[in-house]
C-alpha cells in the first residue's frame, strides 16, 4: 500500500518520527507540494496525507487508487469533502489536539501586550538602563490582567481552556457562543456579542471561520470596543478586516492587537496590519509546540491504524 504525504515540514521538520507511517506502508514524504504536482506525486497512492495542501475536487478525479485521506490538522476545509464522499474516500482529521499550545499563546500575545517584555530587553541590551539615573524605567506603559474582562468569542474546547487560564490572572470572563449555553462553569458568565464588545478589556476570537462570522471584526464592532481594549486573534484570519483593524490601531482607536493568524498565509508585504500601531503578529505558530505536533502525529499514526482495521476514527465525511 502507498502513502503519500503532501506537506510534512511543518509538522515534523526534523524533530519527529515517520516511523509509525513507514510501518504500515510505502511511504513518499515531501516537505512541500504545489497544488499542480499533486497528481503526479500521488497518482498510484491508497493513501494521502495533507496538512494545507488543497486537494480540490478535480485533483481528486485524477486519483482513480485513492481511498483514504488523513488531514493532519483539525480543520479539513483544505478537502473537498463532497467529492471525497462520491469516490469513497474516507477522510479524517485530528481533533483537539492543540488546545494547551493554542491557549498558552493567547496570553504569550496578551502578555506581550500589557507588559511589552521585548521592548524593555531591547532597552536593557541597547544599554538604557546602564546610563539610567534611577533604578527602573518604563518605555511603555503597563497593564494589570487582575480585575478586568475578558471577552471570548467562541466558547468550544480552546475557548474554555482560555477562560480558565483568564480567571486565573484574576479576570471577569465573559463568553458568547451563539444561544445561551447551558451550565457554565462557576465564575463564566455568558453575553452577546454587543455585551462582550462594549464591555470586554480583552476580546479572544475562537470562533469557526463561516459565511456568518466573516468579517465579524471589522469598524462597526471596533466602534463598540473601548479605546483601551486588546484583540487577539489564534483562530482565523477571516474573521477580521484587516484594514479596518490597521485603521482603528494606527488612529489609536484600539490599544493594541495580538495575530497569529491573517487572511492569506504567508501574507503578502502590502497586508495593512504589518507594520500598525501596537500590533503583533506570530506566524500561525499556535499549534506547533513539539508537544502539540507529536500529538497529531500519534493521532494520524491511530486514525490510520483504525481504517487499515475496518474501524475508522475521525472521519469527518
Amino acid at each position: 500500500m502507498k502513502l503519500v504525504v503532501l506537506d510534512g515540514y511543518a509538522l515534523n521538520p526534523g524533530d519527529l518520527s515517520w516511523a509509525e507511517f513507514e510501518a504500515m506502508a510505502e511511504c513518499r514524504i515531501f516537505d512541500r507540494t504545489a497544488e499542480s504536482d499533486i497528481v503526479s506525486r500521488a497518482k498510484d497512492a491508497e493513501i494521502v496525507l495533507t496538512n494545507k495542501t488543497p486537494i480540490r475536487a478535480a485533483t481528486l478525479l485524477q486519483l482513480p487508487a485513492l481511498r483514504y485521506i488523513g488531514v493532519l490538522a483539525t480543520g479539513y476545509d483544505v478537502v473537498d469533502i463532497e467529492q471525497a464522499s462520491r469516490q469513497k474516500i474516507v477522510v479524517s482529521n485530528v481533533p483537539a489536539y492543540s488546545t494547551d499550545s493554542v491557549a498558552q499563546l493567547v496570553f504569550a500575545l496578551l502578555l506581550e501586550l500589557c507588559n511589552n517584555v521585548g521592548l524593555h530587553n531591547a532597552a536593557v541590551q541597547h544599554g538604557d538602563w546602564s546610563r539610567s539615573p534611577d533604578f527602573s524605567f518604563l518605555r511603555s506603559p503597563l497593564v494589570e490582567l487582575s480585575g478586568k474582562t475578558m471577552g471570548i468569542v467562541g466558547y468550544g474546547r480552546i475557548g474554555r481552556k482560555v477562560g480558565r487560564i483568564a480567571q486565573a490572572f484574576g479576570m471577569r470572563v465573559i463568553v458568547t457562543v451563539g444561544r445561551h449555553p447551558q451550565n457554565l462553569p462557576d465564575g463564566i458568565e455568558w453575553g452577546s456579542l454587543d455585551d462582550i464588545f462594549q464591555s470586554a478589556d480583552v476580546i479572544s476570537l475562537h470562533c469557526p471561520l463561516q459565511p456568518a462570522t466573516r468579517g465579524l471584526i471589522n469598524a462597526e464592532r471596533i466602534s463598540q470596543m473601548k479605546p483601551s481594549a486588546f484583540l487577539i486573534n489564534t483562530s482565523r484570519g477571516g474573521l477580521i478586516v484587516e484594514a479596518d483593524l490597521a485603521e482603528a490601531l494606527n488612529s489609536g482607536r484600539l490599544a493594541g492587537a495580538g495575530l497569529d493568524v491573517l487572511s492569506v498565509e504567508p501574507p503578502p508585504d502590502s497586508n495593512p496590519l504589518i507594520g500598525a500601531k501596537n500590533c503583533i503578529i506570530t506566524p500561525h505558530i499556535a499549534w506547533a509546540t513539539r508537544e502539540a505536533r507529536s500529538r497529531l502525529l500519534s493521532v494520524a499514526v491511530s486514525n490510520l491504524k483504525m481504517w487499515l482495521e475496518g474501524h475508522p476514527e475521525n472521519v469527518v465525511n
